[in-house]
């Protein structure tokens, strides 16, 4: 769809089972359509990110059964929503959205960001070529209960952050973080705890920046209406630091790690993240 007001709806778990809440994504940058695809073509981002999620086991078709065959289908990370790729129409306006209804995570593993990024990815890889310039995120926090988390798992993510151990030293790119609240004012109040917080992990995917700045406006404004989390983005911070590598992989990785810091801190509001390369 290309009207922004048809796409951006929240999402609603059709079975009314329980879910973390909506959780999207925004690329920001450039994509140049390949030459030989139809751009009316009945594959589009829908479709393919539809088909990306069931083959990678990742789509809950629980969710959409009805009655008895509930039973059969399979559980997973999430419920579509919707997707979007395609041409901008301003310089500020994302190529590609991507929405869905994430579902609530078991007790020793983050929120499935990495694994949502990748879909995308992978989504719009067979669109165009994609040139990256920032990735906006809403995370469901409301769904992270850091209470039922296990003391050895309180960041579920640093179980993976091996992936990143070995990388060229080369790769390692600075970013602009910017994480917002909303009409929330938790972020603030918890800005220079969650520094340290990310500080003191062992990991080398991630290398903050040694202070946190409160900010007022966010980095990117949200591409969807402030009804639809807890904005408008009123309540911020923007921290600054290095990333393993430039990709979806390590920004998804970066954003469940930040998730759950904050959650560990006692936020419990949905959190509008912007990764800005450079």
């Amino acid at each position: 769809m290309s009207e922004q007001h048809d796409f951006l709806q929240p999402g609603i778990d059709p079975a009314g089972l329980s879910t973390a809440g909506p959780m999207f994504a925004a690329f920001h940058g450039e994509l140049v359509p390949h030459p030989w695809r139809d751009p009316e073509s009945e594959h589009d981002a829908y479709q393919l990110f539809h088909q990306r999620s069931i083959a990678m086991g990742w789509l809950d078709e629980q969710s959409s059964a009805a009655g008895d065959e509930r039973a059969s289908k399979a559980p997973g990370l999430w419920a579509m929503n919707n997707a979007f790729c395609g041409t901008r129409h301003g310089d500020v306006e994302p190529f590609a959205r991507f929405q869905v209804e994430c579902s609530t995570p078991t007790n020793d593993r983050p929120l499935p960001v990495q694994p949502f990024l990748r879909c995308a990815e992978d989504t719009t890889a067979r669109i165009g070529t994609a040139h990256l310039s920032a990735v906006q995120l809403l995370l469901p926090l409301q769904g992270i209960d850091p209470a039922s988390r296990p003391r050895n798992a309180l960041v579920p993510s640093m179980e993976t952050c091996d992936w990143f151990g070995e990388h060229a030293p080369h790769a390692q790119t600075p970013v602009k973080i910017t994480i917002d609240s909303g009409r929330n004012p938790s972020i603030p109040a918890v800005a220079h705890q969650l520094v340290g917080l990310l500080g003191s992990l062992e990991q080398d995917a991630f290398t903050p920046g040694k202070s946190g700045r409160v900010d007022e406006d966010g980095a990117l404004p949200p591409p969807f209406a402030d009804g639809f989390w807890n904005g408008p983005p009123l309540h911020g911070m923007t921290l600054r630091g290095e990333l393993a590598e430039w990709s979806c992989d390590a920004v998804g990785w970066l954003a469940a790690t930040i998730a759950d810091s904050a959650s560990h801190l006692g936020v419990r509001t949905p959190l509008l993240l912007s990764v800005v390369r450079g």
